[in-house]
């Protein structure tokens, strides 16, 4: 525990920090806003990162495509100078779709998340039609748990149908609270004996197009893994798929890990030591929040 305590900077500012990279893959929610409106501090640091020059990708399990989800975070005032490209899960599943030759889709998610299907070969139909389960979301997740759903899962797990996880989150912060994601349902499905694919963080594919979007807006030169930063609030998907991808790692310590990792509105080293121990790899740095 120690040597944790002693071998992850805590930070106040990350500028010197940023100074050694020229692309920035950053999470959104949980470091550029906190589910209700943008984190002015975070959204300063990546704009100030962009005029210097460097890159800035945004890499969010957000279900919704990329178009779709920009236009959520106009609404929560994140400025467009704060970042240059946007990669969402909802991206990967568009993909994953159409990659699974499978046309009768049942949907587990809010209406509005449906536009992620627009322009798909597909037609979303009722339990007993369907050959392939798309989760975004649970249906209510303000008032629904993921274990309601495991009759239905048990149901589709049975007849063997494929399912994709359009936001491998498990839970996320909505101001205070801590609500579940489809991530919750695609572990009930594997728990079952179902096949899942995972469209987003921690798993390469996600990586990948954000890869491609930074070699785009460098002119098509290649990104070298050592000038790249991972920044995000989360073990299971930031820290995890900057490990796979042989990238570096902030991790921002006031997001979902914030009930043990702050205390008093700083980040608690016993804390940080406990959530961060058994990593194989370490973030390069911590921060309460993106400054």
């Amino acid at each position: 525990m120690q040597d944790l305590l002693t071998s992850v900077p805590i930070l106040k500012h990350a500028d010197a920090l940023l100074e050694r990279y020229d692309v920035l893959i950053s999470d959104v929610w949980g470091v550029v806003h906190d589910g209700l409106w943008a984190l002015e501090p975070a959204c300063a640091v990546l704009t100030a990162f962009r005029e210097r020059g460097g890159a800035v990708v945004l890499l969010s399990n957000a279900p919704g495509p990329s178009q779709h989800v920009a236009s959520v975070l106009d609404a929560k005032r994140v400025p467009r100078g704060a970042w240059d490209r946007l990669v969402t899960s909802g991206d990967v599943t568009r993909s994953l779709i159409a990659e699974s030759h499978h046309s009768r889709v049942y949907h587990i998610g809010w209406q509005s998340d449906r536009a992620l299907f627009a322009g798909l070969d597909v037609e979303l139909v009722d339990e007993a039609q369907a050959d392939l389960v798309v989760a975004t979301e649970l249906n209510d997740y303000r008032n629904e748990t993921p274990e309601q759903y495991r009759p239905l899962l048990s149901r589709f797990a049975e007849r063997g149908l494929p399912f994709i996880c359009g936001n491998p989150d498990l839970v996320v912060h909505v101001g205070e609270d801590l609500l579940p994601c489809a991530g919750s349902l695609a572990m009930i499905y594997e728990e079952l004996g179902g096949s899942v694919a995972w469209a987003g963080k921690p798993y390469r594919p996600a990586y990948e197009l954000a890869l491609a979007a930074a070699a785009e807006l460098r002119g098509g030169r290649p990104v070298e893994s050592s000038k790249v930063l991972v920044i995000g609030d989360a073990v299971r998907t930031d820290l995890a798929g900057a490990r796979l991808m042989g990238f570096d790692s902030l991790f921002i310590a006031g997001g979902i890990h914030r009930d043990e990792t702050m205390r008093g509105g700083e980040v608690d080293p016993v804390g940080l030591a406990k959530v961060l121990d058994g990593l194989p790899v370490q973030p390069v740095a911590a921060m309460a929040a993106l400054a």
